[in-house]
This record gives C-alpha cells, sequence and structure tokens, in this order.
C-alpha cells in the first residue's frame, strides 16, 4: 500500500522509494542480511536495523488495516456506519485512537448501561445530561413502570448509562491518558504474610515512583513479585485532580439533575476509566520495559556470538570439578572428539601426579595447541593445576563461560552429534569448541539460555525470541561459515536456508564429500534460484578453484571481477593478491544499471581481503593468582576482571570468584553515562577497584573508576 510507504518514510525519516524497494524485496522472499549486504541500490544503503523496523512497521500497520475492515463490518451490521465515521475510522492509523472510536460500538456484555437502557431508562439519562428539567423528581415518577421498582431504582440506572457514556467519551479518555503519562505513580506493597517468601523483594515492599521514572529492570522486578502472588501493584494519578476535570467537563448545572451526572461521572471515574487506563499503562509500562530488557539481551548476546575466535587449532576442554574430577576432551582442528576422560587432581581424590601425568600425555600425545578450561566450580584450582605444568610445547591457558553449557549437553542436538557420550563428556566437548568459535557453538543452545540478559523469562516470550534469533541470523550472516565444516545447526540460520536445506547440505556433504563450488550448491535437493541467490554469498570455500568462492563476493558479481581482470589482463588470484593492481582500477567504469558503486566499493574491500573475519584476535587473561573466594577480597583492591553481562544499571564483572561483581553505571567513569554500552562490551578485559563486600548477600560492589 502506497500510504504505508509514506508513513514509514516519515516515521524513520527516509525516502519513499527506500521504503517501497525494501518491502518489495521483502515481499519477493529476500532475507534482512541479504538485502543490507547485497542490494545496497535499491535500499539506499540501509542497514539490517532499519530494514528491520521498515518490516517491523510495515506489519504493525498491516495489523491495524486488518483490524479497521473488522471495525467497519461489525459498526455496518449495527446500521449505525455514517459516512463520517466511516472517513474518521479510515484516516485513523494509531491502534489506541482506533478502540477509542470503536468503543461506543464494540458489541458488549450484559453491562448495567445495558441493563437500565432495557428498562427503558434512556431517555432519563439524557434528561439528566441536559441539566435543565427544574421538577427532576416529577419526571423521574414517570419512567416508574415495568421492571423500574422505584426512584432511586430509576435514578440508579440513568446514573449506570450516563457512566458508560463518560467512559466512551474520546475526551475523557485522553485527558485521563494525559494526567497518566503525566503524573502517574506505580506502587508496590508486600502481600500480607510473604514477608520470609518475598525477601529478594525487599525494595519493594512499600516503594512508589513516578510511572515515567520507573527503569525497566525495576519494573520487570515489581511486575515479577506480583505474578509471583508476593507483592501489590498499582498504577494511579492524582485521583482528586482527575475526578475534579471529569466533573468540569459534564456538569453544568447546579441543581438536582447536575448532582445526578456529578455522582455518575464519579462512578464512571472509579469503576470503568480508572481501572480501564490503568491497565491500558500497565502493559504499555511492561511493552516499554520488555523492549529496554530484550534490547539490552540482543545486544550483549551480540557481543558474545562475535567474541573472538581461537580459529582451527587442536583444543583440550576441560569441565572442572572436584568429587566428580575434572573432565576432559581432546578435539582436532575442526572440533571433532578425539578422546575423552576423567583426572581427579583436587580432593577429595587429590590425584595430583596421576592427573599431571595424564594431562602432559594427552597434550603431547594429540598435538594440543590450547586449553580450555570451563569456568564454573574448582574453575580457578584447576586453572593453577594445568598452568603449573611443564609441557613439551608452548600453550595458551583460556578460562571459558560455561553459560548454557548443561543445558546444550542435556539437548537433542548433543545426543544427535554424541549419542554414546554421557553429558560430562559433552559438556567439555562444548567448552573446547567455545574457545576455537563461540558463534559456531553457542547456536546450538537457546539464546535466552546464554546466560547475558536480565528478566528474560518475564518479558514477552515472542518479542524475545524474534529478536534474539535475528541478533543471532545477523551474527552468523556477518562472520560467514565455512560450507564444509559448518554443523546442521549453524547453517540453519544463513541466510535462504532454514532446518530443511541446512540438512540437506549436511547430507549431500557426507554422501559426496566437500564441496568444490558454491555452484554445486545448486546440486543440493530443494536448493532452488532463490534459496542460492540468498545464501551463497555467507557461505565460504577455502582451498576453492575459483578465490571468490571464499569470500563475500555474491556469485551474481563474479562477472565484474572476472571483468576488471580481464581490463588488467591478469587473474582473479592476481588481482587478490596483488595490491598494486587493484589500485590501478577506476570503479566507476564498471557502473552499470544493475550494479553500482555501494557494490562495486563491497567488492573492492572483499578482495583485499577476501574472507576475513569481522571478530577481532583473541587474547589471553589470568585472574588474580591470590583472589579464588569472597573471603580473599578486601575493599580498595584493584583487580583484573571479565565482563560478563550488562544492563541498564551497569555492568557484571567476574573477577575470578564464583560471585560476580557489580559496577553500578555511576562507577563506570567519571562522566555521566546513559547506556553502559557505550562504555563496556561483554567478554571486556577491565580493571575494577572492590568499593563494598556485602558477604551474607554475596554481593560486591565495584569501580572502574581507579584513582
Amino acid at each position: 500500500m502506497e500510504i504505508f510507504n509514506k508513513m514509514i518514510a516519515s516515521a524513520l525519516n527516509i525516502a519513499e522509494r527506500q521504503v517501497s524497494n525494501t518491502l518489495s524485496l521483502l515481499n519477493g522472499g529476500a532475507t534482512i542480511p541479504f538485502i543490507s549486504r547485497y542490494r545496497k541500490e535499491a535500499t539506499g544503503g540501509l542497514d539490517e536495523v532499519q530494514i528491520g523496523e521498515i518490516k517491523e512497521r510495515y506489519d504493525k500497520l498491516t495489523e491495524i488495516a486488518k483490524r479497521k475492515e473488522t471495525i467497519l463490518k461489525t459498526i455496518d451490521e449495527q446500521g449505525k456506519l455514517t459516512a463520517d465515521l466511516k472517513k474518521r475510522i479510515e484516516a485513523c492509523w494509531d491502534a489506541t485512537e482506533l478502540e477509542d472510536i470503536y468503543l461506543p460500538y464494540k458489541p458488549k456484555r450484559k453491562t448495567r448501561a445495558e441493563v437500565a437502557r432495557q428498562k427503558g431508562l434512556e431517555p432519563l439519562a439524557t434528561i439528566l445530561m441536559m441539566q435543565r428539567e427544574n421538577n427532576l423528581m416529577a419526571r423521574v415518577r414517570t419512567f416508574i413502570k415495568g421492571d423500574v421498582k422505584d426512584e432511586e431504582d430509576a435514578l440508579k440506572g440513568a446514573r449506570d448509562i450516563i457512566a458508560e457514556q463518560v467512559n466512551e467519551d474520546e475526551r475523557s479518555r485522553n485527558q485521563l491518558r494525559n494526567q497518566f503519562s503525566r503524573q502517574a505513580i506505580i506502587s508496590s506493597k508486600l502481600v500480607k504474610g510473604k514477608e520470609e517468601e518475598a525477601a529478594k523483594y525487599k525494595d519493594y515492599f512499600d516503594f512508589s515512583e513516578p510511572l515515567k521514572r520507573c527503569t525497566s529492570h525495576r519494573l520487570l522486578a515489581i511486575r515479577r513479585g506480583e505474578a509471583e502472588g508476593l507483592l501489590k501493584v498499582s498504577i494511579s494519578p492524582d485521583d482528586e485532580e482527575c475526578t475534579e476535570r471529569l466533573v468540569r467537563n459534564y456538569v453544568r448545572g447546579n441543581n438536582e439533575c447536575g448532582q445526578q451526572v456529578k455522582e455518575a461521572v464519579l462512578d464512571a471515574y472509579k469503576r470503568l476509566l480508572k481501572p480501564s487506563i490503568e491497565t491500558e499503562f500497565a502493559a504499555l509500562s511492561k511493552e516499554k520495559a520488555d523492549e529496554e530488557a530484550i534490547r539490552v539481551f540482543a545486544g550483549n548476546l551480540r557481543q558474545l556470538l562475535l567474541a573472538p575466535p581461537l580459529g582451527q587449532k587442536r583444543v583440550m576442554g576441560i569441565d572442572p570439578g572436584y568429587r566428580t574430577g575434572c573432565k576432559v576432551v581432546c578435539l582436532d582442528a575442526q572440533g571433532n572428539l578425539l578422546h575423552n576422560e576423567t583426572i581427579y587432581p583436587h580432593p577429595p581424590k587429590s590425584e595430583h601426579s596421576l592427573s599431571a601425568r595424564k594431562l602432559t600425555k594427552l597434550v603431547e600425545q594429540y598435538q594440543i595447541e590450547a586449553i580450555a578450561i570451563g569456568n564454573g566450580t574448582a574453575s580457578r584450582e584447576t586453572e593453577s593445576f594445568v598452568t603449573s605444568q611443564r609441557y613439551d610445547r608452548q600453550l595458551q591457558v583460556f578460562v571459558v563461560s560455561e553459560d548454557g553449557a548443561s543445558i546444550y549437553s542435556a539437548s537433542k542436538i548433543a545426543r544427535e552429534e554424541f549419542p554414546e557420550y554421557d553429558v560430562t563428556v559433552r559438556g567439555a566437548v562444548s567448552i573446547g569448541r567455545r574457545l576455537m568459535d563461540p558463534l559456531a557453538e553457542l547456536v546450538k543452545i537457546e539464546a535466552k539460555s546464554i546466560g547475558v540478559g536480565q528478566y528474560q523469562h518475564d518479558v514477552d516470550q515472542t518479542a524475545l525470541k524474534k529478536s534474539l534469533d535475528m541478533t543471532v541470523e545477523s551474527c552468523v550472516n556477518s562472520v560467514g561459515v565455512n560450507l564444509n565444516t559448518a554443523s546442521r545447526h549453524l547453517l540453519t540460520y544463513i541466510s535462504g536456508l532454514g532446518p530443511t536445506l541446512a540438512q540437506n547440505i549436511v547430507d549431500y556433504r557426507a554422501e559426496n564429500g566437500a564441496f568444490t563450488s558454491r555452484k554445486e550448491l545448486m546440486k543440493v535437493p530443494r536448493m532452488g534460484a532463490k534459496a542460492f541467490e540468498q545464501c551463497a554469498g555467507f557461505l565460504r570455500i577455502p582451498g576453492a578453484k575459483n578465490p571468490l568462492d571464499n569470500s563475500a563476493v555474491h556469485p551474481e558479481s563474479y562477472a565484474v571481477v572476472e571483468l576488471i581482470a580481464k581490463d588488467l589482463k591478469c587473474s582473479v588470484e592476481d588481482l587478490i593478491k596483488n595490491k598494486e593492481l587493484r589500485s590501478k582500477i577506476d570503479i566507476k567504469k564498471y557502473v552499470t544499471d544493475k550494479i553500482g558503486l555501494p557494490t562495486l566499493t563491497d567488492i573492492m574491500a572483499e578482495l583485499e581481503k577476501p574472507g576475513r573475519d569481522p571478530r577481532q584476535a583473541i587474547k589471553v587473561f589470568e585472574f588474580d593468582k591470590n583472589v579464588k573466594t569472597i573471603d580473599d577480597l578486601k575493599e580498595g583492591m584493584t583487580l583484573p576482571g571479565i565482563v560478563t553481562n550488562i544492563t541498564n544499571f551497569g555492568c557484571f564483572v567476574d573477577v575470578g570468584i564464583k560471585e560476580n561483581g557489580l559496577v553500578h553505571v555511576s562507577q563506570l567513569c567519571r562522566e555521566f553515562v546513559s547506556d553502559p554500552t557505550t562504555v563496556v562490551s561483554i567478554h571486556q578485559h577491565v580493571q575494577v577497584k572492590v568499593v563494598n563486600i556485602d558477604r551474607e548477600r554475596k554481593r560486591i560492589g565495584l569501580s572502574m573508576i581507579l584513582d
């Protein structure tokens, strides 16, 4: 719809043509990563976020359009659809306003006002609203008949009708919304008798704050306490001011009629209007808090997935433990399991010498290049034990986050990969592989179980899944994957594939051996031209005959690269290897109606470093050797740490003990910080100072302001 293009373009401050072309590509089955990477000419260089916003707004407008159809049909069936009303509904694109317009016509269950109408009391309500009747009781008596018992019954029914009219009046609703948005207070109180059970919500036992200032994490904590039946929550403006304003709108005469109308308005506010708008604001504030929490979670997840990889090296993975021992696995450079066993270097068995001999022998036997140790129980002791041994080679030792490893090891995916091994071995393999390629391993775990969010179980689960899936898809496609080694789970996230085609690629690979060219993908069952177009540019084939098959250059652009090489009288391979040759290229010469400067610029960047990994290089990190538990901490200490989670109120830092410390947003740096992600990132190595220790609650306060 053309009107959608105009509205979206205006809202996002971009050209209508950009919106139109983007929606055309999306409706044609193109994915967001493909459009942002390979269709820059059509979109005017929009990024993934902007394309995602266009899609989201388009979907919302489509929903409103469907809702309008239902509303128009319902009102028309009642015979109440006037030309003006139809015009107003058709022109409305605000969901709240649309529902307000519809409210008086919405089929109702048997309300008090409806009962009064059936008793024939609507004319009396009209008389009261006019507020001109001087002998009210005489008029009221004329309505005492049928089901109307007496004067009070008649007046009560008329007031019920007026109350409903006040509730359905758009002006009243908007006035109250305005009051709520300006001055509503959110309050929470402890439910009687739940003191012990609700201990963790102690801060909210008697809490109140202006709703507009309530941060997302506080609001979600309060709502969780409410959902658990431990807190009673309300959102309310100044009742007196609200009722005064409403009364002024409707009461015009200082007579008996005016008094009845006032009574009806107060009833409308207390019984209908206020609960309705409170519910609306509760939902809106929750939605806003959800959006903020999901945004932070998705940002953290992106950083975690794009964490530096060690790359294809032979790795030993160790899942540490005391009583059950340390599970040790040896992996080849592709992450295949070569060997596994358990060592017991810690109490109660304390087999130091035997464990050391086994460890050094395995390093030598399997030519191990790096060791990954899980950061759970006995992590520091295991790291100390591993680094104190002498090996026949230089080894890098890394401590790796275990978040979600237990979920992976018990999952269907892990059972399919390692049907003959138990969960402990699978967990150690996951730890080793996370070091080699965090992205390839973490996509196997449900994103919300990875441990980088807050209140992930309290936010809208559909919105959370959608956002996290998009984040994973974006990360996988921005890095690209090796077509000959990628797992089915990793391939699933590649643009245009999905579970069925991903499995078909793996099956084809198993049957026919490694792919030698991207073109060979067309032999995969159910791989059509559209799917090939969407996925090919994100799949890499190291060592392919055509070097472009190991780059982000899309097959549809191979011809232009070959033309450039031909003009320079060299091969494509020479073009990639020789910087001097590339410097002679005038890309403007190769602009056509199908390929523009944005694509040609991308191609030149890709020829410089074909198939480059956008992730940074990994660095070894060491915790303070003197700090193993919370009891080793002292206020004023400066320690090395790793950022493990970022929230709106600061970040959590691992300093090498079981409990992570919190750097409050005010302690990130000397300047005011509104968004912690502008200062820190997941897995960042930082120096922190211990500012307070609450050993009873196991809470540690840290600061990154060191002097």
